[in-house]
């Protein structure tokens, strides 16, 4: 018997156990902690201390990953000790992250390797400042070449509002799914962002955003357009009480089982939702962030400023590199500087005034 799907399914999702609800359970790893100093045993140590200095979550998650594919690595080859490890062995290691074939057949990109490479320095610096080794080894270690590329995938117009069009709004969940889209289009945030959204952040008089411990756990208010207020008011009213199986629930977007998002499960959603438009385009999430502020920069934005000049109300955008933006944006036009904006000129007059000044009029 096939699952219920839509809002049907909300309450039968609601009377499965936490053991029927799947999920990837972290698994024990089995690596050798028996000498004192096993590369195991520091690598505990160190993700410990990194989590007593107050870093992210996902910067904790993304360190283990490294290091445990460094550990399978060197396990195979009799490695588990600290002492062990030299420069020529990291340097084969980096030849073998330079082979190694992701399921898809493909390499890893350039920056996964630089990443990988980058947590081992740092790991074999936070180990030698504890007397474990008497030297670096990863000290001279030379990391890849860093790529500057700009976003390939960016959404015209007429594809985002096919996107947007995806969900079934005649469906309750179809609703939330409208709104999450919009908010992602609106505001350009990240999907953690999105995921970490509670009911107090959005504030519908003045169409703000309270992003809570975004990039780097920094708190930033962006605008958001009257069309995803819109939706996010519909899915309030109508959707949100349906799915709340506990009041205490603060996040804003709930799943069947009435809690937060995981980022995962999100960004499988919206790639979903981009190949049932037909569009040929790789990524998810982040392929809105960078049609939200490739559109806000055609239309005379400024990327670390809200403007009114764009299509679909106000766009806001942050960390994005001036050149990259205004190249993607097919505009040869210059972009006004940070203190220009702050003087309150608008970019069209900025512009002329540049345009004068090079005329010597």
């Amino acid at each position: 018997m096939a699952a219920p799907k839509g809002i049907k399914a909300v309450e039968w999702l609601s009377r499965r156990t936490k053991q029927q609800r799947g999920g990837n359970e972290r698994r024990p790893d089995h690596f050798d902690r028996s000498a004192p100093d096993a590369l195991a045993l520091w690598r505990d140590a160190y993700l410990e201390s990194l989590g007593a200095r107050n870093y992210a979550e996902g910067t904790l998650e993304g360190r283990r990953d490294a290091l445990k594919v460094f550990l399978a690595w060197a396990a195979e080859r009799d490695l588990t000790r600290a002492s062990q490890i030299t420069r020529p062995i990291l340097e084969s290691y980096q030849r073998w992250l330079w082979r190694c074939t992701k399921a898809n057949g493909q390499r890893l990109g350039w920056s996964t390797q630089r990443n990988r490479l980058g947590v081992l320095k740092d790991f074999f610096r936070w180990v030698t400042r504890q007397d474990v080794i008497l030297h670096n080894p990863a000290s001279e270690v030379e990391l890849p070449r860093m790529e500057k590329r700009l976003p390939q995938d960016v959404l015209t117009l007429p594809e985002v509002e096919r996107l947007l069009a995806v969900p079934d709004v005649s469906d309750p969940l179809g609703v939330r799914d409208r709104a999450m889209l919009e908010l992602f289009y609106s505001t350009g945030i990240r999907r953690t962002e999105l995921c970490r959204v509670e009911l107090p952040d959005v504030n519908n008089e003045r169409r703000t955003l309270h992003v809570r411990l975004g990039k780097g756990k920094k708190d930033r208010v962006v605008p958001v357009g009257q069309q995803a207020i819109h939706w996010l008011e519909r899915y309030l009213k109508e959707v949100r009480p349906r799915l709340c199986l506990d009041t205490r629930t603060p996040a804003l977007f709930l799943t069947g089982y009435g809690e937060a998002f995981n980022p995962d499960v999100v960004s499988r959603m919206v790639s979903a939702w981009l190949r049932q438009t037909g569009l040929k385009r790789k990524g998810c999430c982040h392929v809105l962030r960078h049609s939200c502020a490739t559109h806000m920069l055609e239309r005379g934005g400024h990327p670390l400023h809200p403007t009114v000049a764009r299509p679909r109300e106000t766009r806001h955008h942050r960390h994005l590199h001036r050149s990259q933006h205004q190249t993607a944006s097919g505009s040869s036009r210059p972009l006004p500087s940070v203190r220009e904006t702050r003087s309150g000129k608008s970019a069209s007059t900025i512009h002329a005034k540049r345009v004068i000044l090079r005329r010597g009029c």
